[in-house]
């Protein structure tokens, strides 16, 4: 239970003390904030603590907003502040400054100064304190300090209808056309509803993921049938997708585990479809799986592109690009902001277009339309990146270096190798990391493809790769285009696996490399989330024994050099599995612990 201390004289008619129970808080009522402080001392020190004006006026999802955020440790809005048991201390030592000052203010000071909670708020900025305020839009959170002025905030808060902004807040500002116009207008309802009848937004979580991994089944299945019904379940599969995080911010009910499951699930769910599809084409007769790999790999090094340009630029100072000002002045037109989304297939688009195709084509001819669209996708956002790269005058930190350098995933052997490479590394040209990142790879990759099964030539190009990788991140990576190192790097390891699982033409090879690839993805879009969350990459030993991504395209060429095409495909699967237990046990440990970052996957493009 929560407690929210309230200063001052109560109000006759005032609603505040009915809101603040409606949000959890026990209310205990203090004459000022020399009271307030006693009563503070007496609220355990594992509970959130609130102060707020009795005189507050305000619409009650304005007082939920300000005082009920798990996300922020000190969070205030006019005339109330809130401390979670990270910044208590910061709060007690703001209303020790305060108490000797409180109901002293001159004759005809502005309202908010006389407001004992502003006060404090006031004292918590002085220390440098990190207060959030909630944009509360047309919202009323206020202080009046006469009759008339309360006469007037009251009309106000009736003027505005709280639940429709609300309902409108809890749909996310930024969103694809599809998302936008064909689920969101009513998915909030059922995120209300959800909200009411007391489910969790990670219990609507898991339910997306298991309509999915039904649809992936009915899909597996081969009959039309079962194709329509896959596509009908994977668009109410992101239905309930769109609603876990709109019941997220519609009840603020932000957890760690929530943003891991919400995050990493949609991930399963596409991968998880795209596998279900090949194997209802197989039933068929037709084999596709080449083209689920592929299909993966292309979705996973988008994002890996999306990922690594947001952290080399995110904290970048100087940061200008007469090519990003353009980008604004497009998006300032409205049919333009819709098209420039919709052309790089967000989420919404891409999983309604693969719904369809299913449902009246093929399997085949899905995968055709979906690696097509992808690829335009990647080209069109990829070639904009490197436009505002080469036009941006920037200077990126260290941060950003070491997040592409945790990003690159680099195993034992590129940084035994790293070392040496250091010095001359530094007398080498700005765009030498992702040129040697893309010749190593482009070899590896067409050696695999080119030469026959179970031949010396990939071990060779493998070899070549890791002393190209190794240069690669040799030396900080903050050069204009070195962003582009660690999609590079994911697209050579991923297609190398895809290249010999292809070459070695038997059964179950394809499956085996889709599982390997899904579980190495698996570990790179964990690495994102850490970084994003400021928690760090994955730990030096996970990445050491998982061999780092040299270390595994070597080993891949040195088995399908030393074992028959059957004999590979068993040790596909078993290095698989052996990657899958590894990463998801530590990957589980992590987040969740009580330590682990909130990582909200707001703002992904793909």
């Amino acid at each position: 239970m929560s407690t929210a201390i309230l200063t001052g004289q109560p109000v006759p008619g005032s609603s505040l003390e009915g809101d603040l129970r409606s949000l959890g808080f026990d209310v205990r009522t203090a004459s000022g904030i020399a009271e307030a402080r006693t009563l503070l001392a007496g609220v355990p020190a594992g509970e959130r603590v609130a102060v707020v004006d009795a005189r507050f006026v305000g619409h009650a999802h304005a007082l939920r907003l300000g005082l009920t955020d798990p996300r922020f440790p000190l969070s205030a809005i006019p005339g109330a502040v809130t401390a979670q048991p990270a910044g208590r201390q910061a709060l007690i030592r703001a209303m020790a400054r305060e108490s000797s000052a409180a109901g002293t203010g001159p004759a005809g000071a502005a309202v908010l100064a006389d407001s004992p909670a502003d006060r404090v708020v006031t004292a918590l900025d002085a220390e440098g304190a990190d207060v959030h305020r909630p944009e509360l839009g047309s919202l009323v959170a206020t202080v009046p300090g006469d009759p008339q002025t309360r006469n007037e905030a009251r009309q106000a808060v009736a003027a505005v209808d709280d639940e429709a902004v609300r309902l409108k807040s809890a749909v996310k500002a930024r969103d694809g056309f599809f998302t936008t116009y064909f689920i969101s207008p009513y998915s909030r309802y059922i995120a209300r509803w959800c909200a009411r009848r007391g489910l969790t937004p990670n219990q609507v979580t898991t339910a997306s993921l298991i309509t999915a991994l039904i649809a992936a089944g009915c899909a597996a299945t081969g009959t039309r049938g079962g194709f329509v019904a896959a596509g009908v379940l994977l668009l109410a599969s992101f239905v309930l997708d769109c609603t876990d995080g709109q019941l997220a911010r519609y009840s603020l009910q932000y957890s760690t585990l929530g943003a891991w499951l919400d995050a990493t699930f949609d991930r399963a769910k596409e991968y998880a479809y795209y596998a279900g599809l090949a194997l209802g084409a197989a039933r068929g007769g037709d084999d596709v799986w080449a083209l689920a790999l592929g299909a993966m790999v292309l979705q996973t090094c988008r994002h890996v592109v999306d990922f690594s340009f947001n952290e080399a630029n995110h904290d970048a100072t100087a940061n200008t690009s007469p090519t990003a000002a353009l980008s604004d002045k497009l998006d300032s037109v409205g049919w333009t902001v819709w098209l420039r989304r919709m052309i790089v297939l967000p989420i919404g688009e891409r999983w309604a277009m693969i719904a369809v195709l299913t449902a009246v084509t093929t399997p085949r001819i899905t995968f055709y339309a979906l690696l097509v669209g992808c690829a335009f996708a990647a080209t069109y956002t990829t070639a904009g990146r490197v436009l505002r790269s080469l036009t941006r005058k920037a200077r990126r930190t260290d941060r950003a270096a070491q997040a592409l350098a945790d990003l690159a995933d680099s195993g034992p052997l590129a940084q035994a190798l790293t070392g040496p490479l250091k010095k001359p590394a530094r007398r080498l040209p700005g765009f030498t990391a992702p040129a040697v990142a893309l010749l190593g790879g482009l070899v590896v990759v067409a050696t695999a493809l080119l030469t026959g099964f179970g031949g010396p030539w990939t071990i060779v190009a493998a070899c070549g790769y890791a002393l190209t990788s190794a240069l690669a991140v040799a030396r900080p990576l903050k050069g204009a285009l070195d962003w582009l190192v660690p999609p590079f790097l994911r697209a050579a390891e991923y297609g190398t696996v895809l290249a010999l699982a292809a070459k070695a033409d038997v059964n179950g090879a394809l499956p085996a490399a889709y599982g390997l690839v899904a579980a190495v993805a698996y570990h790179h879009y964990d690495t994102v989330y850490r970084i994003r969350g400021n928690a760090g990459a994955s730990p030096r030993w996970l990445v050491r024994a998982i061999g780092g991504h040299e270390g595994r395209t070597l080993a891949v060429a040195v088995l399908a050099a030393l074992l028959t095409a059957s004999r590979f495909t068993v040790a596909l699967t078993v290095l698989a599995v052996a990657v899958a237990l590894v990463v998801l046990f530590e990957s589980i440990r992590f987040w969740a612990s009580a330590g682990a970052p909130a990582v909200h996957d707001e703002g992904e493009p793909a």
